[in-house]
C-alpha cells in the first residue's frame, strides 16, 4: 500500500483528492497502491482504464512517480493514444504510453548504433514476398494463402520465444502446417527466410522485440541505461501478453518490483497469436507480497446483460463475477434469441429490427451487429442497404486514412497557424465549410453523403471539447488521434467481427450467427479452442449496454449446410420465444 509519507510530498490536498473522488473503493485501492507489484483483475466494463490512468496521475501528483520514469504499455496504437489522451488532462502528460513494439523500436534505434554500429536494419512491411522468393529458390509451389499462413507460423514461433528446434517439437504435437507442406519444408522455408533477411540487413516486426531483448541481455550498459530511464511500469490488457513480450518486460523491469499489470482472463481471445493469460493468473505467485485487486463492479451493462455474461463464464479458470451497477427494478430488457431458416433471412430480419429501432429514435451509431468471421458481413451489407440503413464496417478503411479526412486535417492545421481568438466552433466550421461541410446533411446515400459524414465527425470532435480549447490545441488533438487511429463516431450502424469489437461498446448489440460451425467455429475441435470461442462470445455479450439480441440460422450459404443452435445458447439462459426457425411466432 502507499506509504504514509506521501502526504508530505503531495500537491495541495484538493488537487490530489480530486484524482480519487470519482473512483469506487476498489478503483481507489488501485490508484493509491503505487509501490510494489500490483495485479488488477478487471472485468468487462469495470473502469480499468480509469483506474490505471488515475493511478498514474496520482503517482505523479504526489511525487512518487517522476513522469519521465513511468512506462505505460499496451498492445495497440489506438489504446496507447487513448491512454495518452486521458493522462494529459489529469496532469500526467509527460508519462510515456506506448505499445510494446513502439517502446522496443525506440530503444533499438537508440542503442543499435552504439552496440552494433551503423543504422538500424530496415523493418519489413510484410513477410509474404520474401517467403515467396524463398519458396521459388527451394522449388516449392506455395500459393498466396499458404504464404500468409507461413508468415503466421513465423510470427507464432517468434512471439512464443521458440528456437527453430523447439518449434519443430511443438509442430509435431500441436501445429497444423500451411497448405500441403511438411514440417521439414516449413522449417527449410523459415531457415531460408531468416538467411535472406539477414543478408539484406532487414528485420521483421517480431525481430524488433527479439533484438531489443538480446541487447539488454548481453550488454550490461544497455540494461543499466534502460532501467535507469524507466522505473515504474503499468501494463494494460496483460492477458494478451505473449512469452516474448513477457520476456522483454522482465528485462525492462530487472530485479525491481514496481510493476502494475491489468487484465481479464475471460477476455483472452488471441491465444492463436501467442497470448497467454497464464502470466496474468500467476502474477501473484511470481511476485511475492503482491497486491491483488479485483474490479467486478460493472458500469457498462444492465443487470440482465451482466447476468447473461456471468452465466457464460461461470466456473471457468480466472473468471470474475460481475456485479451490475443498476438495481433489480431496472434490470433492463432480457436478451432474446431468434432463429432463422437461413443466413440470408437472418440478415434481412436483423436489418429490419435495426431499421425499426432507428425509426423509433435510436441513433445508428448506438447499434452494432457483431459476427464471427468477415464473410458474414456480405449478407448484412445487402440487407441493410435494402432497408435504407447507413452502416460502416469496422476494420475496413480507417477513418483517418480517408482522403477527405486527410485533406481536412491538413487544412485545419494550416489555418490554426494564422487564426486565433475566435471560438473553436467558428474556426473549425469555417474551414470545414470551405471543404463542403454544411450543418444539414445531403439527401440520400452515396459518395457525397459519405464525405459529409466524415467532415461532420470532425465537427463533432470540436463540439465535444471544452469551450476554451484553442484552435491549435484542437488540431494537435486531431494529429494525436490520427497517429493512434483513435477514430470518432460516425452516424452509422457498426458491423464488426467479435475480435475487432474488443474494447468497444454500444447501447444495442446484435450477435448473429450463433450456430454450431460459426460459434464455436468449425475448426475449434479441442477443449482449449472451444474455450477460446466461449471467451470470444463473452467479449461480444459484454459489448452491450442496454439491449442484446442474439440470433442463429438453420442453414448457411447453401441449403445443404444445416446447422444447429450454438451449444453456448443453452448456457446463456436467454429467453427463446416460441418460434419457427424464421423467428415468426
Amino acid at each position: 500500500m502507499v506509504s504514509g509519507d506521501l502526504e508530505e510530498r503531495s500537491l495541495p490536498a484538493t488537487g490530489v483528492d480530486a484524482l480519487l473522488s470519482g473512483l469506487d473503493d476498489e478503483q481507489r485501492v488501485v490508484a493509491k497502491t503505487l509501490l510494489g507489484p500490483v495485479v488488477v483483475l478487471a472485468g468487462a466494463g469495470t473502469g480499468k482504464t480509469r483506474a490505471i490512468t488515475h493511478r498514474i496521475a496520482y503517482g505523479v501528483a504526489t511525487g512518487v512517480f517522476p513522469p519521465g520514469k513511468v512506462m505505460a504499455l499496451t498492445f495497440t496504437s489506438r489504446s496507447a493514444a487513448e491512454l495518452r489522451s486521458r493522462l494529459r488532462p489529469l496532469g500526467a502528460g509527460g508519462v510515456s504510453a506506448r505499445t510494446f513494439h513502439s517502446a522496443a523500436l525506440a530503444q533499438l534505434n537508440f542503442f543499435w548504433p552504439q552496440v552494433v554500429g551503423g543504422d538500424v536494419p530496415r523493418v519489413l512491411e510484410g513477410k509474404a514476398r520474401l517467403l515467396g522468393q524463398v519458396a521459388e529458390s527451394l522449388k516449392l509451389k506455395v500459393d498466396t494463402a499458404s504464404l500468409r499462413d507461413l508468415a503466421a507460423e513465423i510470427e507464432w514461433r517468434k512471439i512464443s520465444d521458440l528456437s527453430l528446434d523447439a518449434y519443430v517439437t511443438a509442430a509435431h504435437s500441436s501445429r497444423t502446417m500451411p497448405g500441403s507442406l511438411s514440417i521439414d519444408q516449413v522449417v527449410d522455408l523459415q531457415q531460408g527466410y531468416e538467411r535472406i533477411k539477414d543478408e539484406r540487413r532487414q528485420l521483421d516486426f517480431e525481430d524488433v522485440l527479439l533484438a531489443t531483448a538480446g541487447m539488454i541481455e548481453t550488454e550490461p550498459s544497455v540494461a543499466m541505461q534502460v532501467r535507469e530511464q524507466y522505473r515504474f511500469f503499468v501494463v494494460d490488457e496483460y492477458q494478451d501478453v505473449s512469452p516474448l513480450q513477457h520476456h522483454l518486460l522482465s528485462l525492462w523491469v530487472g530485479d525491481r518490483r514496481d510493476l502494475c499489470v491489468v487484465g481479464d482472463a475471460s477476455q483472452t481471445i488471441y491465444s492463436f497469436a501467442g497470448a497467454q493469460s497464464a502470466f496474468l493468473l500467476s502474477f501473484a505467485s511470481a511476485y511475492e507480497n503482491s497486491t491483488v485487486v479485483r474490479l467486478e463492479q460493472n458500469y457498462r451493462s444492465t443487470p440482465a446483460v451482466v447476468d447473461t455474461a456471468n452465466r457464460l463464464m461461470r466456473g471457468r479458470t480466472g473468471a470474475l463475477t460481475l456485479r451490475a451497477a443498476g438495481d433489480e427494478p431496472s434490470r433492463g430488457a432480457e436478451p432474446v434469441v431468434t432463429g432463422y431458416p437461413s443466413e440470408s433471412t437472418e440478415a434481412r430480419g436483423v436489418a429490419a429490427s435495426v431499421a425499426r429501432l432507428i425509426a423509433d429514435g435510436t441513433r445508428p451509431e448506438d447499434i452494432a451487429v457483431l459476427y464471427r468471421i468477415n464473410a458474414q458481413a456480405a449478407a448484412l451489407e445487402g440487407a441493410l442497404a435494402e432497408a435504407g440503413v447507413t452502416y460502416q464496417i469496422r476494420g475496413s478503411q480507417r477513418f483517418f486514412d480517408l482522403p477527405e479526412v486527410k485533406q481536412a486535417i491538413m487544412s485545419l492545421r494550416a489555418a490554426s497557424v494564422s487564426i486565433s481568438g475566435e471560438p473553436l466552433f467558428k474556426s473549425v466550421s469555417d474551414v470545414l465549410r470551405s471543404l463542403g461541410w454544411s450543418q444539414s446533411p445531403p439527401e440520400g446515400r452515396g459518395a457525397v453523403r459519405d464525405r459529409w459524414e466524415s467532415l461532420n465527425a470532425i465537427m463533432g470532435l470540436a463540439e465535444q471539447l471544452p469551450p476554451r480549447t484553442t484552435f491549435r490545441a484542437f488540431t494537435d488533438e486531431l494529429l494525436e488521434r490520427q497517429a493512434g487511429q483513435h477514430e470518432p463516431t460516425i452516424s452509422a450502424v457498426t458491423l464488426a467481427t467479435l475480435h475487432s469489437a474488443k474494447g468497444l461498446e454500444w447501447p444495442t448489440v446484435f450477435l448473429i450467427g450463433l450456430s454450431e460451425g460459426l460459434m464455436p467455429i468449425s475448426y475449434a475441435t479441442t477443449l482449449d479452442l472451444v474455450d477460446e470461442e466461449r471467451r470470444l462470445l463473452y467479449v461480444g455479450v459484454t459489448r452491450a449496454r442496454q439491449r442484446l439480441m442474439l440470433s442463429w440460422a438453420e442453414t448457411g450459404a447453401s441449403r445443404s449446410q444445416v446447422r444447429a443452435p450454438s451449444r453456448f445458447l443453452a448456457e446463456l439462459g436467454t429467453r427463446t420465444p416460441d418460434a419457427r426457425p424464421d423467428g415468426s411466432r
